[in-house]
């Protein structure tokens, strides 16, 4: 999505403290993962520790990872396909595509903070890449018709809404935004993006 104008911490991350199945190792190891960062941030964790949270031996995540940039890609992979699930499940409309990317940064909050800083991740791993290109068609195709009947070009369409979305969800996940207490950010979010479907 860092290319989606071209056609080319804490909640719902945390992890479960139940043990994993043999098959589940990496899974179990990323949701360790975003557990730890949910709490210490994207610094304040060690591949050690990894280990320690899934019950694991100390040399698992390296053996699975290699190292902390390759955990790091793979959370932003299953951020982009978790991305991308939520945004298909809006199918053409525009406006609940938006709806569904804020509800996404607010469930998954990790995720969303490491899959768009490029710099700590492999980019160019190829699960983030086909991650990453389907949420963005997905933008896209939803741009597109939003545009349909506007002077407005589809790029322009597509970075326009994305910015938008992408701009609230990251002001309410810092504190930025005064809201009455209790309201939902899905709530809060609908008016101002309600503006693009006008």
């Amino acid at each position: 999505m860092r290319y989606l104008v071209n056609d080319k911490l804490r909640g719902s991350d945390a992890v479960s403290k139940s043990g994993y199945h043999h098959g589940d190792l990496r899974r179990t190891i990323v949701a360790a993962a975003v557990a730890a960062i949910g709490e210490s941030g994207l610094d304040g964790w060690s591949l050690r520790e990894l280990a320690r949270r899934a019950g694991v031996s100390h040399a698992a995540p390296a053996h699975h990872f290699g190292d902390k940039t390759g955990v790091l890609t793979a959370i932003a992979a299953e951020g982009f396909t978790l991305l991308a699930e939520a945004l298909e499940a809006a199918e053409a409309d525009f406006l609940a595509a938006g709806l569904s990317y804020v509800d996404f940064a607010v469930k998954h909050p990790v995720h969303f903070a490491v899959m768009f800083q490029p710099g700590i991740y492999r980019a160019d791993d190829e699960a983030v890449q086909q991650a990453e290109t389907r949420a963005g068609d997905v933008l896209r195709l939803g741009a597109k018709a939003m545009a349909a009947g506007s002077k407005a070009a589809p790029e322009h369409a597509t970075l326009a809404a994305w910015s938008i979305a992408h701009g609230f969800a990251s002001l309410w996940l810092s504190g930025a935004l005064r809201v009455p207490p209790g309201t939902e950010a899905v709530d809060a979010a609908r008016p101002v993006l309600h503006m693009l479907v006008e």
